[in-house]
């Protein structure tokens, strides 16, 4: 069994950061083409999903890279406050637990 310390290394942490952003990359384009071929679609919720399961930053470049959602307030202001409540948590635990 592995303790919290081994499983939440700095490693494993940047290598989530890295993965969950290039899933947000992704859903965002994937949306994005199945909107043009009227194709079933991913749900509005699922993105929100993905960004505050740290995706902010694939989310919202996905959204202005591929045009995708940005005439929607809730994608436009929803996406970056979520971000930067994420960075000011993780700022934060890292101020009170790591420094």
């Amino acid at each position: 069994m592995h303790t919290l310390e081994e499983i939440f290394t700095l490693k494993n942490i940047v290598i989530y950061i890295i993965c969950i952003n290039l899933i947000g990359f992704s859903v965002m384009w994937l949306d994005k083409r199945k909107a043009k071929k009227g194709q079933w679609r991913i749900s509005e919720q699922f993105l929100f999903y993905v960004t505050l399961l740290g995706g902010g930053f694939g989310t919202i470049i996905g959204m202005y890279t591929f045009r995708h959602k940005t005439k929607k307030m809730r994608f436009t202001i929803g996406f970056p406050i979520i971000l930067i409540s994420e960075i000011i948590l993780f700022g934060y635990v890292i101020v009170k637990y790591l420094i």
